[in-house]
């Protein structure tokens, strides 16, 4: 158990990191999450926070060492986490041209990275170019658990209540109640 000491000294830390951060951000919020890690939020998109979520959590890795990232890079750029959602450090989430939902009760654990897009073409003339066609829809639905060190890359579909092991790729579809893993992640069984 942690004494209230050093809970109150860490708290002092983390303060400034926290409205340092804050400062630096430009995003586009609509509601508000509970930040407990520094979190810089970006672009000209929209970031639709629900109600009761939190990003970051003491005591667990990188929490004074880390800080969280999302981005909305376009207009046309959705990033929506839903109520009770609890997200751990690091956390990554850049949608670029269109929309990541994730659910209701999710929990999220530490380096995890989502993302809509490959932001650039393969072939060397398109390297430098982001397409719109290029990106795809990202939903993580309600009641997901989400090991850490997963990346869940563009138009994947996790379904209500799924279990993401530590270390995955997600690059399809997840049907519900199941855990999944590996690379790419694929069902190891059902819950």
């Amino acid at each position: 158990m942690i004494n209230s000491i050093a809970l109150l000294l860490v708290k002092l830390v983390q303060w400034p990191r926290i409205r340092f951060y804050s400062a630096l951000s430009t995003a586009n919020l609509k509601g508000k999450a509970s930040i407990n890690q520094p979190s810089l939020m970006i672009g000209s998109g929209i970031i639709e926070f629900e109600r009761n979520v939190k990003i970051g959590y003491f005591p667990s890795p990188y929490f004074l060492n880390g800080y969280s990232h999302l981005e909305t890079r376009n207009k046309t750029s959705l990033i929506k986490i839903g109520e009770n959602t609890h997200i751990n450090n690091n956390f990554v989430v850049i949608a670029e041209h269109k929309t990541i939902n994730i659910g209701k009760r999710c929990f999220i654990g530490t380096h995890v990275e989502i993302c809509d897009s490959d932001f650039h073409g393969i072939a060397i003339s398109e390297r430098n170019v982001s397409k719109f066609e290029m990106a795809k829809p990202v939903t993580i639905e309600d009641d997901v658990f989400i090991g850490s060190n997963v990346k869940i890359l563009k138009g994947s579909i996790i379904r209500h209540g799924s279990v993401i092991a530590n270390g995955s790729i997600v690059t399809g579809e997840i049907p519900a109640n199941v855990i999944a893993g590996g690379i790419p992640a694929k069902v190891l069984r059902a819950i």
